[in-house]
């Protein structure tokens, strides 16, 4: 909904000395069609998407208000997103950014995607011009800085990533409305990067944790990426995957989502093997159906190691 459509209802509601229907706001903003998708997109995250909402609660609050002379200041709109790899952090910018866009508070739906890599140069004199080049392209929308304690590295003298952070301050200070940069990476590391960073942290108004998923929610994971390739568990595929999972989330390098994908991707493998060893005439009962075997098969159960890591 536009800034203008809000006014016109606020000034209207306020001339007719009627009250002001914020669900109606609400629902003419279709915010909700965007909080609908994010449920669909992600399993559990619970308290994810209730922030979300808050936030898009109070940036419509936000709106009214401004339109009926209530200033209180701009909402601080920078964030940070604290969880493991393979949470949905990308796909919650991605809503975020769609919200921001649809109540006017970014120029573009746009979420541009960094690691330190894309901002932080070798030599001398390379760092400011690739850190300026991103924050330029990604103007008028949202900056998602994955792995952004990687920017600082006490145990490098002379890193070029703290030149980097300074002029991500800068940005995010002296032009906070037209920029929404979001850092990501894993809590712990995240906590030390801001206690050893406190000029970043005061520029950051809201926290998101993102909770590692149950293993039943990861097999919920399983079951929709297994459909969306036309595949399907086994009863004993599925029992199996539960245990691999039981077992998997206790060892390192876990990605949630992510691993689940990958592992699902190398019982595909051994499927394929299985089926063309076996000899036999196939069906397509066979060419759908992961069996235990394709599962158990994870070094996970062999050798008590994640199949990522590299072969002894």
């Amino acid at each position: 909904m536009s800034e203008q459509v809000l006014e016109t209802a606020a000034v209207t509601t306020v001339t007719q000395d009627s009250e002001i229907d914020l669900e109606a706001a609400f629902q003419e903003s279709q915010v909700q069609d965007i909080l609908d998708k994010l449920d669909q997109e992600l399993v559990g995250l619970k308290s994810v998407k209730n922030k979300i909402k808050e936030m898009a609660a109070l940036l419509l609050v936000d709106r009214i208000r401004k339109s009926l002379g209530l200033t209180a200041g701009a909402p601080s709109l920078h964030m940070t997103f604290l969880g493991n790899p393979g949470m949905g952090k990308t796909t919650v910018a991605m809503r975020m950014a769609e919200i921001l866009y649809r109540l006017e508070y970014i120029r573009k739906e746009h979420v541009m995607l960094v690691t330190r890599d894309d901002l932080v140069g070798q030599g001398i004199g390379q760092t400011a011009p690739k850190t300026r080049e991103v924050l330029n392209n990604a103007m008028g929308g949202v900056l998602l800085v994955d792995e952004a304690y990687t920017l600082y590295r006490p145990d490098h003298p002379g890193d070029f990533g703290l030149e980097a952070i300074e002029i991500l301050m800068q940005v995010m200070e002296n032009q906070r409305d037209d920029l929404v940069v979001i850092l990501a990476g894993y809590k712990t590391q995240m906590e030390h990067f801001f206690h050893s960073n406190p000029g970043m942290n005061s520029r950051i108004g809201i926290h998101i944790e993102f909770n590692d998923y149950s293993v039943d929610n990861l097999m919920i994971i399983a079951q929709s990426i297994v459909k969306s390739q036309n595949y399907c568990f086994s009863p004993e595929a599925e029992t199996a995957f539960r245990e691999y999972l039981i077992k998997r989330k206790t060892m390192p390098h876990f990605a949630n989502a992510r691993s689940v994908r990958n592992a699902i991707d190398r019982a595909r493998l051994r499927q394929a093997n299985r089926l063309l060893s076996s000899g036999k005439k196939l069906n397509k009962q066979d060419l759908i159906t992961i069996e235990a075997v394709d599962i158990l098969a994870s070094r996970v159960f062999r050798e008590g190691v994640p199949d990522c890591e590299p072969e002894s």
